[in-house]
């Protein structure tokens, strides 16, 4: 199966959001391309919020280029197998942590937002994913900094999509 149509299927799947879900899925009927960077009309990205539920924490990223606490995640690229995959290893890359772990059933939000030109959309997966006790971060390329925050602490660093994506991913814990 392509990664297209790992798309198409959990898009299908998934059962919260149905008007941004359809969203998704006519952008992907429309465009064949639409899962890549190279699609200036927009692109499905996958991120993973980083959760440590034993302690009541999430590791999030201070974006280099946007200056903003976020989850872990980015851009689709031609070894990922699922959308789940892309996540899961944008998550592993960005936060250094080994380990992670996919939350089970499917994403927990979806997200639009508008980018800087030349494309206008990132239309975003987002998944959560665990991390094993002591898990240790480390700083990537990507990150001006990498910080655990108490589940009460991250609306006062992130934005509502980031505190939204916490609020449904606590809700699946």
């Amino acid at each position: 199966m392509s990664l297209y149509d790992d798309a198409v299927l959990v898009l299908k799947g998934y059962e919260d959001q149905p008007e941004l879900r359809q969203v998704y899925l006519d952008h992907l009927a429309g465009h064949p391309d639409g899962l890549w960077k190279s699609c200036s009309a927009g692109h499905i990205t996958a991120s993973a919020l980083v959760v440590d539920p034993t302690r009541g924490r999430v590791l999030l990223t201070l974006h280099r280029k946007l200056r903003m606490w976020l989850q872990m995640g980015g851009h689709c690229e031609p070894g990922d197998a699922t959308l789940a995959a892309a996540a899961l290893r944008e998550a592993t890359e960005e936060s250094g942590v080994p380990g992670l772990t996919l939350l089970p059933g499917g994403p927990v939000r979806l997200d639009r937002h508008p980018i800087p030109a030349p494309c206008n959309w990132h239309l975003d997966v987002q998944y959560a994913v665990l991390a094993p006790p002591d898990a240790e971060h480390a700083i990537s390329d990507e990150s001006l900094d990498v910080r655990w925050f108490g589940y009460d602490e991250v609306a006062n660093v992130a934005d509502e999509s980031v505190v939204r994506l916490l609020r449904a991913s606590r809700e699946r814990l």
